[in-house]
Protein backbone atom coordinates (compact mmCIF):
# COMPACT_ATOMS: atom_id res chain seq x y z
CA UNK A 1 0.00 0.00 0.00
CA UNK A 2 1.29 3.52 -0.80
CA UNK A 3 1.92 5.79 1.70
CA UNK A 4 0.91 9.68 1.87
CA UNK A 5 4.05 11.61 1.24
CA UNK A 6 4.04 14.93 3.06
CA UNK A 7 3.17 18.10 1.34
CA UNK A 8 6.02 20.21 3.56
CA UNK A 9 8.99 17.71 2.11
CA UNK A 10 10.91 15.35 4.46
CA UNK A 11 12.34 15.46 7.92
CA UNK A 12 11.13 19.42 8.07
CA UNK A 13 12.13 21.69 11.04
CA UNK A 14 12.79 25.34 11.59
CA UNK A 15 14.58 27.28 14.86
CA UNK A 16 14.87 30.23 15.51
CA UNK A 17 14.77 32.17 19.31
CA UNK A 18 12.62 30.45 21.25
CA UNK A 19 10.59 28.82 18.38
CA UNK A 20 10.57 25.72 16.95
CA UNK A 21 8.77 24.00 14.11
CA UNK A 22 8.31 20.34 12.89
CA UNK A 23 5.76 18.54 11.24
CA UNK A 24 4.03 15.83 13.54
CA UNK A 25 2.58 13.24 11.52
CA UNK A 26 1.82 9.87 12.72
CA UNK A 27 -1.90 10.90 13.78
CA UNK A 28 -5.58 9.87 13.55
CA UNK A 29 -7.98 12.23 12.72
CA UNK A 30 -11.88 12.00 12.46
CA UNK A 31 -15.02 13.76 12.19
CA UNK A 32 -18.13 12.20 14.54
CA UNK A 33 -21.68 13.83 14.23
CA UNK A 34 -24.82 12.82 15.30
CA UNK A 35 -27.67 13.09 17.55
CA UNK A 36 -26.47 13.39 21.37
CA UNK A 37 -27.15 10.22 22.54
CA UNK A 38 -26.02 8.55 19.83
CA UNK A 39 -23.00 10.34 19.97
CA UNK A 40 -22.29 9.60 23.57
CA UNK A 41 -22.90 6.19 23.60
CA UNK A 42 -20.28 6.02 20.60
CA UNK A 43 -17.32 8.67 21.93
CA UNK A 44 -18.29 8.47 26.30
CA UNK A 45 -18.12 12.02 27.78
CA UNK A 46 -18.29 14.44 25.34
CA UNK A 47 -16.79 18.24 25.60
CA UNK A 48 -19.41 21.05 27.20
CA UNK A 49 -18.93 23.46 24.76
CA UNK A 50 -16.73 24.38 21.18
CA UNK A 51 -13.04 24.92 21.72
CA UNK A 52 -12.36 22.63 25.07
CA UNK A 53 -10.98 19.08 24.77
CA UNK A 54 -12.53 16.40 26.55
CA UNK A 55 -9.27 12.98 27.03
CA UNK A 56 -10.11 9.50 27.81
CA UNK A 57 -9.21 5.98 26.96
CA UNK A 58 -6.29 7.35 25.16
CA UNK A 59 -8.68 9.54 22.41
CA UNK A 60 -8.91 13.42 22.68
CA UNK A 61 -12.74 14.19 21.41
CA UNK A 62 -12.99 18.24 20.80
CA UNK A 63 -16.43 19.93 19.96
CA UNK A 64 -15.62 21.89 16.84
CA UNK A 65 -19.86 22.46 16.46
CA UNK A 66 -23.24 21.74 18.39
CA UNK A 67 -23.48 18.50 16.91
CA UNK A 68 -20.20 17.82 15.58
CA UNK A 69 -16.61 16.49 16.87
CA UNK A 70 -12.80 16.19 16.21
CA UNK A 71 -11.72 12.69 17.38
CA UNK A 72 -7.51 12.06 17.80
CA UNK A 73 -7.14 8.85 18.31
CA UNK A 74 -8.94 5.11 17.76
CA UNK A 75 -12.04 5.69 14.96
CA UNK A 76 -15.02 4.54 16.61
CA UNK A 77 -16.55 1.79 14.92
CA UNK A 78 -20.57 2.34 12.80
CA UNK A 79 -23.28 2.84 14.75
CA UNK A 80 -26.80 4.31 13.95
CA UNK A 81 -27.38 7.98 14.08
CA UNK A 82 -23.34 8.62 14.08
CA UNK A 83 -21.72 9.97 10.80
CA UNK A 84 -17.78 9.02 10.65
CA UNK A 85 -15.61 10.48 8.40
CA UNK A 86 -12.08 10.48 8.43
CA UNK A 87 -9.76 13.44 8.37
CA UNK A 88 -6.20 12.36 8.56
CA UNK A 89 -5.17 12.48 5.45
CA UNK A 90 -6.88 15.60 4.48
CA UNK A 91 -4.70 17.36 7.18
CA UNK A 92 -1.26 18.12 7.57
CA UNK A 93 0.17 18.93 11.99
CA UNK A 94 2.50 21.10 12.48
CA UNK A 95 4.28 21.36 16.13
CA UNK A 96 4.81 24.85 17.06
CA UNK A 97 6.94 24.89 20.62
CA UNK A 98 8.31 27.31 22.98
CA UNK A 99 8.98 30.25 24.63
CA UNK A 100 7.96 32.54 22.18
CA UNK A 101 5.28 29.99 20.28
CA UNK A 102 2.13 31.97 21.70
CA UNK A 103 4.00 35.15 20.26
CA UNK A 104 4.36 33.70 16.38
CA UNK A 105 0.28 32.77 16.69
CA UNK A 106 -0.64 36.27 18.25
CA UNK A 107 1.09 37.48 15.24
CA UNK A 108 -1.07 35.05 13.23
CA UNK A 109 -4.48 34.87 14.41
CA UNK A 110 -6.55 37.68 16.04
CA UNK A 111 -7.32 35.30 19.30
CA UNK A 112 -6.15 35.94 22.64
CA UNK A 113 -3.06 33.26 23.71
CA UNK A 114 -2.20 34.41 26.44
CA UNK A 115 -1.44 31.44 28.67
CA UNK A 116 -4.47 32.39 30.81
CA UNK A 117 -6.61 32.53 28.27
CA UNK A 118 -5.44 29.55 26.11
CA UNK A 119 -4.93 26.80 28.14
CA UNK A 120 -4.13 23.11 27.18
CA UNK A 121 -6.71 21.57 26.41
CA UNK A 122 -8.17 24.26 24.70
CA UNK A 123 -8.69 24.91 20.80
CA UNK A 124 -10.08 27.44 18.52
CA UNK A 125 -10.51 27.68 14.99
CA UNK A 126 -9.08 30.56 13.25
CA UNK A 127 -7.32 31.15 9.72
CA UNK A 128 -3.35 31.45 9.07
CA UNK A 129 -2.58 33.88 5.82
CA UNK A 130 -5.96 33.20 4.93
CA UNK A 131 -6.49 29.40 5.40
CA UNK A 132 -8.53 27.34 7.97
CA UNK A 133 -6.52 25.86 10.43
CA UNK A 134 -7.30 24.08 13.79
CA UNK A 135 -4.82 25.02 16.79
CA UNK A 136 -4.85 22.98 19.64
CA UNK A 137 -2.67 24.15 22.72
CA UNK A 138 -1.10 20.65 23.72
CA UNK A 139 0.94 22.02 26.67
CA UNK A 140 2.14 25.61 28.48
CA UNK A 141 4.16 26.20 25.03
CA UNK A 142 3.18 24.32 22.50
CA UNK A 143 1.09 23.94 20.18
CA UNK A 144 -0.57 21.65 17.51
CA UNK A 145 -1.72 22.88 14.29
CA UNK A 146 -3.83 21.08 11.84
CA UNK A 147 -4.33 23.21 8.51
CA UNK A 148 -5.44 21.09 5.19
CA UNK A 149 -3.19 18.99 3.54
CA UNK A 150 -3.59 21.22 0.25
CA UNK A 151 -2.65 24.48 2.10
CA UNK A 152 -0.08 23.19 4.68
CA UNK A 153 2.80 24.03 3.17
CA UNK A 154 1.51 27.87 2.98
CA UNK A 155 0.53 28.21 6.78
CA UNK A 156 4.31 26.06 7.28
CA UNK A 157 6.01 29.16 5.19
CA UNK A 158 3.49 31.48 6.91
CA UNK A 159 4.86 30.74 10.75
CA UNK A 160 8.32 30.51 9.54
CA UNK A 161 8.53 34.42 8.09
CA UNK A 162 6.68 35.50 11.12
CA UNK A 163 9.34 33.72 13.51
CA UNK A 164 11.94 35.28 11.50
CA UNK A 165 10.79 38.33 11.40
CA UNK A 166 10.14 38.84 14.88
CA UNK A 167 13.01 40.56 17.14
CA UNK A 168 15.56 38.66 19.03
CA UNK A 169 15.45 38.43 22.57
CA UNK A 170 17.72 40.65 23.82
CA UNK A 171 20.63 39.23 25.93
CA UNK A 172 20.43 39.81 29.90
CA UNK A 173 22.88 42.82 30.84
CA UNK A 174 25.33 41.66 33.39
CA UNK A 175 24.29 43.29 36.79
CA UNK A 176 26.13 45.89 37.57
CA UNK A 177 25.19 45.87 41.89
CA UNK A 178 27.78 44.78 44.06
Amino acid sequence: MLDARSPLGFDVRFERDGVALSEAPGFTLTQVAGDDKALKKVLGKLPAKVGTVVAQEGRSVMRVGAKQFWLLGDTPSESDGVYITPLSSGRTRILLEGSRARDVLAACALIDFDSASFKPGHFVMTGIHHTPALIHCTGENSFHIYALRTFALNVWEWLCDVAEGMAPIPARAPSTTS
